[in-house]
Formats: C-alpha cells, sequence, structure tokens
C-alpha cells in the first residue's frame, strides 16, 4: 500500500531585502518640512491661481508618499527576528537589530531567536528493568531557522513541549535507573551520557521546527511512589553487603600482613591450629560489630 499523502514543503530561511529605517526617516522629515514650507508660504500671501495648482499638485502626492513611507517602518530588537512575507509568499527573514524599512505592502511577522528554558513536568517512564520512575528535565532551547519554525509546524512553542515529553520517555525506558556494579550506563550514575544521549535525541527530534537545543540535564529522578521503599530496603542491603565486602578484603590483608611479619621477625612460632585458632580471632576482633572483650591466657599456650 502506497503513502498517496504529499510530503511537507520544508522551508529554509534566507535574507530579506530590506532596508535601513534611518535613510527613510530622513526622507519623511524631508518631505514633511518641504510641506510646511509649502503651507507657510501661501499662508503669509497672496497666492495665485498657478500657485494653488501648484501646492495641490505637490500636496496630494508628497502625502501619499508620507503614508507610505511610514507605515514601512518597524524595529527589531537584539537576538529578534522579522519574517518578511508578500501576499503570503516568504521572502525572508530579516535580523538586523534596529529601525528597519520595507514596503509597506510586504507583511512583517516578528519572532524571537533568543534562548528558551522549559521544566518539564514529572513523568512516570518504566526504565529498562521495568521499574517505574519519576523523571523530569530541564531544557535550554532556541530558534535556528525562523522560516521552519514558522511555517513548517503550526506552533512551534508546543511542538517544543510534546518532543520534550516524547525524547524524556524514550530515554527513561533505554537505561536502568540503578546498577549494582557499576557495570553499564545508568540514569542514576551516568549523568554525562545520558544528558548527551538525551540533547541528540532533542536536536534531531525539533529539526523539522528549525529548532536547536543548546543544553539539557535531568533535573528529577527517583522510583515510583508504589515501590519506592522496597527500592530503599534493597539500596540499604546493597550498601551493608559492599561495606561489609570492604571490611573482609581490609581484615584478610591485615591478618597477612600479621603472621608475614611474625614470621619474617620470629617473634613467635605457630602450627597450623594454633595459626588457625590466631587467625580466627583477629577476623572476629577486625570484622565484628562491636568492642571486643580479651580474654587474658596465664598459663602456657597451649592451655
Amino acid at each position: 500500500m502506497f503513502d498517496s499523502h504529499l510530503p511537507i514543503n520544508a522551508s529554509r530561511e534566507s535574507t530579506a531585502s530590506t532596508q535601513s529605517g534611518y535613510l527613510m526617516l530622513v526622507v519623511s522629515l524631508v518631505l514633511f518640512l518641504a510641506v510646511a514650507f509649502w503651507v507657510v508660504t501661501l499662508a503669509s500671501g497672496d497666492p495665485g491661481p498657478g500657485t494653488v495648482l501648484a501646492f495641490l499638485a505637490f500636496i496630494v502626492p508628497a502625502i501619499a508618499l508620507q503614508v507610505l513611507i511610514l507605515s514601512g517602518f518597524y524595529m527589531i530588537q537584539p537576538n529578534q527576528a522579522a519574517a518578511i512575507t508578500l501576499f503570503g509568499s516568504y521572502k525572508g527573514t530579516d535580523r538586523t537589530a534596529g529601525l528597519r524599512w520595507v514596503w509597506p505592502w510586504m507583511g512583517k511577522t516578528k519572532i524571537s531567536v533568543r534562548s528558551n528554558n522549559v521544566v518539564s513536568e514529572k513523568l512516570k517512564v518504566n526504565d529498562l528493568r521495568g521499574n517505574p520512575i519519576e523523571i523530569a528535565t530541564n531544557v535550554v532551547w532556541r530558534v535556528a531557522d525562523t522560516a521552519q519554525a514558522l511555517y513548517d509546524v503550526d506552533d512551534y512553542k508546543a511542538f517544543v513541549n510534546v518532543q520534550i515529553e516524547a525524547a524524556v520517555r524514550s530515554i527513561g525506558s533505554r537505561y536502568a535507573y540503578d546498577d549494582v556494579e557499576d557495570a553499564e550506563v545508568t540514569l542514576r550514575g551516568s549523568h554525562e551520557e545520558v544528558n548527551a544521549e538525551l540533547r541528540t535525541e532533542l536536536i534531531a527530534r525539533l529539526h523539522v521546527a528549525g529548532l536547536t537545543v543548546d543544553e539539557c540535564g535531568l533535573t528529577h529522578l527517583a522510583y515510583a511512589p508504589e515501590i519506592a521503599g522496597a527500592m530503599l530496603r534493597r539500596q540499604q542491603a546493597e550498601a551493608v553487603i559492599g561495606a561489609r565486602r570492604k571490611l573482609v578484603e581490609g581484615a584478610v590483608s591485615m591478618v597477612e600482613m600479621a603472621l608475614s611479619q611474625l614470621s619474617e621477625k620470629n617473634v613467635v612460632e605457630l602450627d597450623d591450629e594454633r595459626r588457625a585458632a590466631m587467625v580466627s580471632n583477629l577476623m572476629v576482633v577486625l570484622c565484628g560489630e562491636r568492642d571486643t572483650q580479651p580474654v587474658v591466657n596465664a598459663g602456657s599456650l597451649y592451655q
């Protein structure tokens, strides 16, 4: 089955043919002074029919030209642009800040190219392992192509919000919230990788609207309330296991060092049975959660 729908005609920004408004302002002032001069001249004397006809022949086109000039003025602030159209046809974009002028029958649509900041709402997403999590992000975006933003999407600001939600859901489902062994990229432990992929995903989604993303990052990341308690207990158990593992590794190395130095310096000779007892006692002392109470043996070593 073939798709018979026509593809969208992608727009591309181009430079509009406009003029500085200051030059046209000077022309407007000259016309105003000329009209004022004629009015003062006629009011101060007794003009004849020829002078009156000459005044009318000048004043009518001068006023029409003045209205034409005044209708073409517009201003652009820094980091602002104006899309110029002629009877619905896009003729280019003017990004020059200041007082500008264009023919009055040409349309002017202003659009901001400044950076915008959007903090998304908290979304509930299932991560890679199927655990429900809450996730939110902060996105700094701006308009890169004014023609695409104005004419290729209906409302580019609403388009941004929808695509941010879609991208966050996509990224949240690609990775696990956390990894015990730290052997894979996770949402909680790999901020730079996740943020970079989220930015790449958003740029690809917003390209059709002529928008780009300067930076983005997760602002909220947590397990969903229904599993938060269970996951907290799991994390506590993992922390206890990790601490125990480190404690045992340290205790074993200390016992090895003690036995090695006792043997090298000939402090005491221990048979296998007493060596095992010493290792057991040292491990209890080093790995115990409470302070140990020593027992002093006043007799021989084997009593």
